[in-house]
């Protein structure tokens, strides 16, 4: 039992609601943290190493499984010591600090797959892990973020994903100007999302070879943009064809976890 927040073994724990001091503090010592009994379990499946664990001493059983899995180190916090800690009552009472794996390469990540989501420059931790667990849930194959997109492995990212961030492969463009032609060359269709007028309704796009709907051929690239501003027009220019999902009673677009996953599913 460890009675103090201070105490050198819990530096990884440290704060985990402030965003700037996880990203310098994560990234420094390449980890990220798994938050609840199910997550950590699928972060192990998925190959990741365990630095540690941390429990409230009230939900000790619901990691005690795990804990005997592995070798390392449990601590157990009562629960305000873990709350001054974290910045936050850890209501699922488990945490573990997983070690952070070398993403694959692009090409790596595209040369098994047909359906992918790319995501530019997405800032919101949230929406980052909804769009995983609709990439997950919908059956698409990968996802590839421009350098600025938001951190999958960052706490918040995990948890709405339901831990799909750890299974659905995903990688970082190096080049946000020159990225796309990659994709292009891999023979991937780059669509763009957009909710401009203009664009193609994404349930009415055929194949440019006339041979029926996209979804029963090709490759698939499917750009979302980030929060707000959407695709930047250096990416639209880029696309193929531009794509909407048409809107009624004067709503212009829809979050952009919600239009992904619109999306996904129409072109699965």
């Amino acid at each position: 039992m460890i009675i103090d927040a201070a105490d050198p073994r819990l530096a990884d724990y440290v704060r985990l609601t402030d965003v700037h001091l996880r990203r310098s503090l994560e990234a420094e010592h390449g980890l990220f943290i798994a938050e609840g009994e199910k997550v950590i379990s699928r972060a192990i499946a998925a190959g990741y190493p365990v630095r540690s664990l941390l429990v409230s001493r009230d939900k000790l059983a619901t990691i005690a499984d795990v804990a005997a899995s592995c070798q390392a180190p449990l601590y157990v916090l009562p629960p305000e010591v873990a709350e001054q800690l974290t910045g936050y009552h850890v209501h699922r009472g488990a945490l573990a600090s997983m070690q952070r794996l070398p993403l694959p390469s692009v090409a790596d990540v595209l040369a098994s797959a047909r359906r992918i989501v790319v995501l530019e420059d997405i800032v919101d931790h949230t929406n980052v892990g909804a769009v995983f667990r609709c990439v997950a849930a919908l059956g698409f194959d990968a996802v590839l973020l421009a350098p600025r997109c938001a951190d999958p492995l960052y706490r918040r990212s995990v948890k709405v994903s339901m831990g799909a961030v750890l299974a659905v492969p995903y990688t970082r463009l190096a080049d946000w100007r020159s990225g796309l032609a990659e994709l292009r060359s891999a023979g991937f269709r780059l669509l763009a999302l957009t909710p401009d007028p203009a664009a193609v309704p994404i349930g009415e796009l055929a194949d440019p070879a006339g041979r029926g709907n996209i979804t029963r051929s090709g490759k698939v690239a499917l750009l979302v943009g980030g929060e707000g501003s959407g695709l930047s027009g250096r990416w639209l220019a880029a696309a193929d064809q531009a794509v909407r999902i048409p809107m009624s009673r004067g709503i212009d677009s829809l979050n952009v976890a919600a239009a992904a996953a619109i999306a996904c599913y129409l072109l699965g």
